[in-house]
């Protein structure tokens, strides 16, 4: 089949491209490996409940709103609060004064530290007016300025100007969080209670900017997978073409052709990829490349990308309860990021699993189970969770007096492979339900074990095989890399998409780092915008 373009990767970077460039009149074809749309952004039913599989909420970001208008889609958005808790102190965040009371609940947990923890809030705040200038306005790329020269004039150009100054003063808060706080503090555990729920290495103001983020949050009516079946059924409106369970396995560049492991071929014009990386370039043929220069320009990406890893994944439980929502009312809102320990993770170091041999080129984890699940359990005892309540957004995703909940924590994919590579993989699973159900049932949900119904776990290895994300990673590469393999200046973003083929881009999660869902949205934008530019309807 001839097509003007083929999409490959079916999340939201994906199907942003494909309805842009489908509502253009451009013959377009998506290719999704899995059964469901959505990667990282997706919905499931379990007994009358319904979850969230990926992420929790959307933030919009300035990007998905003015998107969602632009092609014409209409959803309804509710309102989905964050509280913050550590041990038996809560705080939700409702607006910007609600920083107020995450200082007092920090100055509760550390009397000790008050110049300290009033000098980090101070620096929050400052990131907090450099994300209202970011994300003051509309993203102009999801606007129709031509035909608006008094926007263009008012707004886009002096917030053009705001936003140029405040992008250098951002780019210098690009030292890690844990690093950063230190200039602040000397208390690690103190550090460790603000930080230690973002990834390894989180730049200072990705990681900062979060208080405003939690503001900026949103709960697609229906669950977050709704906003997939909305755009998916955009695009087959606009004539667009939707193949599921289909796993392009080989790209010939002198036919432009994409392959699929049953056999079929499609041709393209150009070549849009929004799923891992690292598998666009093993599977181009280079053979099939008859320009020197894009084949070496080729075979230097593969190997730049050979030893990169993604970003830390999460393992989550999913739980049906017999417990009306009422219940959880009562403590947190709806999407509740707690630690249930003031100790933190500073000393719990998972390199303690490892075999230490100079003979060694890379340290191997320990095969002994039970040191491995001792150190298991008091990570549980010491994370912080992600727990989310899709019910208490919208009565109709559980049945009446009952209650699902979405628990998820950081997680070291290595470690889940080696359990794996063990032999116990499904063991771990279970004891990972009892153990993280205890510690909840004993802190900040007590009877909560004595009325769930259902209860399954994911894993970093769940995430992988659904997502085809590399170490199952939900933003991107791992910012423990020795240099991030994708742009990072949010002035050059353009730039993102672009691969050394002048007929293949990239989107999505894996081009922009630190990247997320608006990022994957913008950058599936730009790769429509391009392919537009250059072919030209």
């Amino acid at each position: 089949m001839d097509y003007d373009v083929v999409i490959v990767g079916g999340g939201i970077a994906g199907l942003t491209s494909a309805a842009y460039l489908s509502k253009s009149g451009y013959k377009t074809l998506l290719c999704e490996k899995e059964k469901k749309l959505g990667g990282l952004l997706n919905s499931f039913d379990f007994k009358g409940f319904t979850f969230d599989g990926g992420i929790r909420a959307v933030e919009n970001s300035g990007i998905v709103l003015p998107m969602l208008r632009q092609l014409g889609l209409e959803m309804v958005f509710l309102e989905n609060n964050v509280s913050l808790g550590i041990e038996n102190e809560i705080v939700t965040v409702t607006s910007k004064e609600s920083l107020i009371d995450y200082q007092e609940l920090l100055n509760k947990l550390f009397p000790d530290n008050l110049s300290d923890i009033s000098k980090i809030i101070d620096e929050i705040k400052r990131i907090m007016q450099y994300m209202d200038i970011l994300y003051g306005i509309d993203n102009p790329l999801f606007l129709d300025i031509k035909n608006d020269r008094k926007y263009l004039l008012k707004t886009i150009i002096p917030w053009l100007f705001k936003y140029m100054t405040t992008i250098k003063k951002i780019l210098k808060l690009n030292t890690p969080i844990y690093e950063h706080l230190r200039k602040f503090t000397n208390n690690n555990i103190l550090i460790d209670m603000i930080a230690q729920h973002f990834f390894k290495e989180t730049p200072a103001f990705f990681a900062l900017s979060y208080f405003s983020l939690y503001l900026d949050y949103s709960y697609p009516k229906g669950g977050t997978g709704a906003m997939v079946e909305k755009m998916a059924g955009f695009i087959l409106s606009n004539n667009g073409e939707i193949k599921k369970s289909t796993e392009i396995c080989s790209i010939n560049q002198e036919k432009k052709m994409a392959k699929d492991l049953k056999g079929n071929e499609f041709y393209y014009k150009k070549l849009i990829w929004a799923s891992d990386l690292k598998k666009l370039y093993n599977i181009i043929d280079l053979d099939s490349i008859k320009n020197e220069k894009v084949k070496q320009k080729i075979l230097l990406r593969k190997k730049e990308l050979l030893n990169k890893t993604g970003g830390d994944s999460v393992l989550t439980l999913f739980m049906t309860i017999d417990t009306d929502k009422g219940y959880f009312e009562k403590i947190c809102s709806s999407h509740f990021f707690y630690t249930p320990k003031k100790k933190g993770l500073l000393n719990l170091n998972i390199e303690d699993l490892k075999i230490k041999s100079s003979d060694l080129k890379e340290n191997k984890y320990i095969d002994n189970k039970e040191e491995v699940l001792k150190w298991v359990k008091e990570y549980y005892e010491l994370t912080t969770y992600e727990i989310s309540c899709p019910v208490r957004r919208d009565d109709s995703l559980a049945p009446e007096g009952k209650t699902g909940l979405i628990i998820s924590t950081l997680m070291d994919y290595s470690i889940i492979k080696h359990i794996s590579e063990m032999g116990w993989y499904d063991e771990f699973k279970k004891i990972s339900e009892g153990l993280i159900t205890d510690i909840l049932d004993e802190t900040i949900f007590p009877g909560l074990k004595s009325k769930i119904m259902d209860r399954f776990v994911s894993t970093p290895l769940t995430l992988e095989k659904i997502t085809g994300n590399s170490e199952g990673a939900i933003t991107g590469w791992a910012f423990t890399n020795d240099y991030i393999p994708a742009e990072s200046s949010l002035p050059k973003v353009a730039g993102s998409i672009l691969t050394p083929d002048k007929d293949i881009f990239q989107a999505g999660q894996w081009t922009f780092s630190p990247s997320g869902f608006p990022i994957s949205i913008l950058t599936g934008k730009l790769a429509a915008d391009k392919v537009k530019k250059q072919l030209k309807i």
